[in-house]
């Protein structure tokens, strides 16, 4: 409980420094900033399951972990903001070890980081949580705009990609749960700054090669002109190719992603359907003999659990092909390698060859992703049409079935 209270005086501490010294550059390392780093620090200390007083230095240092950009330069934040928590703490009668552990975990985030003990690793992983995130694009560009305002010049496009790709490249979470969390999206994050990177240079690269030479003779700029504009015509038209391999991707997922839906589906009937089943046969039978007027109705129910459960099953039920292609398939592009039932009989060498075969040649491989998702539609639109004659089944059976049971306990009830 006393733990509790000095965490809440922290952050009515921090939010009251913010509001007292307010500094309209900090547009990255602000309250919203501090109050995700508090936030995210208490889910993976939350993880660990530390002792009341390492969970309290993980709380206090979060809060205090910027609170020297208030009170100092921005450089030394870090030794600045280990000492107003150590006043603070002292202020509230913390037992030393608390303090140490604080001191320690603010520190741990200055640039290199350099953890040693758990707690400081929490800390300094939830102050780069932001790496890991879907808001990372959001965040980098406050960071961006945050180190332009206070040392007052522009940081070009390029040069920033470069450091925040070298950044992100050497950069690892320290804890396991972080790294679980966190390690996925920041990859998918470095993707997307390296594209970038690549977009902004070959953009870079295209308006150098506008720019005609002027120690050359008029003569020879045009030609290198005219070369450049075909060759950005031929980029033009083969940027096209990138649309198609999204289509491709897309489609692709989107078939997947309903094959599962339908597998889903039929499981919940498969799995009702066995309980209504099992239900039948082991109650409601031993009591027809006393309620025979209940023998209909249960054979209509049961009939319609078996019939459900019959196109639920040969919804999912899988069906292989042969396995097997030949030299003459690939030749003649019939073979469909993409699809695991037209080589899984095969030998590594002979399928590496076939792939071989199809990417040297574009017209064989768009033509193998094209029957591949062909294919995958067949065998989805068979797959909902068997679970739709299921799921009437299930329906009107149901419907019928109540009816039936009504219409044996209200006209034709069993006499005692």
């Amino acid at each position: 409980m006393q733990n509790n209270v000095i965490i809440d005086a922290a952050r009515d501490y921090v939010l009251a420094q913010y509001q007292q010294h307010p500094h309209p550059n900090l547009v990255y390392h602000n309250l919203i900033h501090t109050q995700h780093v508090v936030q995210v620090a208490g889910q993976i200390a939350a993880h660990y399951r530390l002792q009341d007083d390492e969970l309290l230095a993980v709380y206090v240092a979060a809060w205090f972990h910027d609170a020297g950009y208030l009170v100092g330069e921005g450089k030394v934040h870090e030794e600045n903001g280990a000492k107003e928590a150590l006043q603070f703490l002292q202020q509230q009668q913390v037992p030393e070890n608390v303090q140490t552990m604080v001191q320690g975990a603010i520190m741990a985030t200055k640039m290199p980081q350099s953890p040693h003990t758990l707690i400081e690793q929490i800390v300094c992983d939830a102050d780069l949580s932001h790496l890991g995130s879907k808001e990372f694009s959001d965040r980098n560009k406050l960071l961006r705009q945050e180190l332009e305002l206070t040392y007052q010049m522009e940081i070009p496009g390029i040069k920033w990609l470069t450091n925040n790709i070298a950044f992100l490249t050497a950069h690892h979470y320290w804890t396991d749960y972080a790294q679980t969390l966190f390690k996925q999206q920041k990859e998918e994050n470095l993707a997307k700054l390296q594209k970038k990177l690549e977009k902004k240079s070959a953009e870079m690269a295209e308006e150098t090669a506008d720019t005609p030479d002027t120690t050359t003779s008029p003569a020879s700029a045009t030609a290198t002109t005219v070369k450049e504009k075909v060759k950005k015509k031929k980029g033009k038209e083969q940027k096209p190719e990138r649309g198609v391999e999204t289509m491709f991707r897309t489609t692709s997922t989107n078939h997947i992603r309903l094959s599962s839906m339908a597998d889903s589906k039929a499981h919940i009937m498969i799995s009702v359907n066995s309980i209504i089943i099992s239900v039948i046969l082991s109650v409601l039978v031993r009591r027809l003999e006393d309620y025979p007027n209940m023998i209909i109705p249960s054979i209509i129910f049961l009939t319609t659990a078996v019939l459900t459960v019959i196109f639920s099953v040969l919804a999912t039920r899988p069906n292989v092909t042969s396995g097997v292609f030949t030299k003459t398939d690939i030749e003649k592009k019939d073979a469909n390698l993409l699809f695991f039932g037209n080589f899984y009989k095969m030998h590594l060498e002979e399928y590496q060859w076939g792939m071989k075969q199809m990417m040297n040649d574009a017209d064989f491989l768009y033509s193998s992703m094209t029957r591949d998702i062909y294919f995958l539609g067949v065998v989805l639109g068979h797959k909902y049409k068997l679970l739709r004659i299921s799921y009437n089944i299930f329906m009107f059976g149901l419907i019928i079935s109540v009816l039936a049971f009504l219409v044996a306990a209200i006209f034709f009830p069993v006499k005692a």
